[in-house]
């Protein structure tokens, strides 16, 4: 077997910014550095947007494959899948994505511009 890359395991001892004693889990891979769509993955089996059953995993309906890497890979090739299962783990998350706007925002609010027209 050739190594293509490491999971790292890293910990955040001192942080003056955030609680410290944090652990992080990822992928490094040595043709791409750190893998989007592992970890995408991670967070959407946390999140529950991806199911995991066995080796087995499913979005909805659609079964990714079996295996990490098998999934991983299929991730990165289906774009429009990857996009969809991002949006879900940042609902799942309640974190606000680029492209979202809100309906009662307005842009221009606010800004010079705008008041003296």
């Amino acid at each position: 077997e050739k190594n293509v890359g490491n999971r790292v395991r890293a910990r955040v001892v001192k942080n003056k910014l955030a609680p410290p004693f944090r652990d992080a889990e990822f992928d490094i891979m040595f043709d791409e550095g750190i893998s989007s769509s592992g970890d995408l993955l991670d967070l959407s089996v946390e999140a529950g947007v991806i199911q995991k059953s066995g080796a087995w995993f499913n979005f909805g309906e659609t079964r990714l494959g079996q295996g990490r890497e098998n999934v991983k890979k299929f991730l990165r090739e289906n774009p429009d899948l990857f996009s969809e299962v991002r949006k879900g783990v940042l609902e799942a998350k309640a974190i606000p994505h680029l492209g979202a706007s809100s309906s009662s925002a307005d842009p221009d609010e606010g800004t010079p511009a705008a008041d003296s027209e």
